[in-house]
């Protein structure tokens, strides 16, 4: 099992409306692709000093190749999808785990 985990701060003015994109649109758009058994979507429970919040946005997949296939022919159209929506208000990190 491997895990493909994106890290999203979001400002806290816009994390209503971030969410139900998320819910709504983009996450079913990921897991549309076939690419992914399975996602979960967690609020990281710290403060930031800046007030922001944080999210980890998870997904699982059975394989390496289901990942490799989903960066190289899904995910550039669904990340600037994002990019477009939202500029530089959000920050991202992508983390790519194998379950040991």
């Amino acid at each position: 099992m491997y895990l493909y985990n994106v890290t999203v701060n979001v400002e806290k003015e816009m994390e209503k409306e971030w969410l139900d994109w998320m819910k709504s649109e983009h996450i079913p758009h990921v897991l549309a692709t076939g690419m992914f058994v399975e996602n979960k979507l967690f609020k990281i429970m710290h403060d930031s000093e800046d007030g922001s919040l944080n999210y980890s946005v998870q997904y699982f997949a059975d394989s390496m190749e289901n990942i490799m296939n989903y960066q190289q022919n899904f995910a550039p159209k669904l990340q600037a999808d994002t990019q477009n929506r939202y500029g530089d208000r959000l920050v991202i990190f992508r983390t790519l785990l194998k379950l040991v």
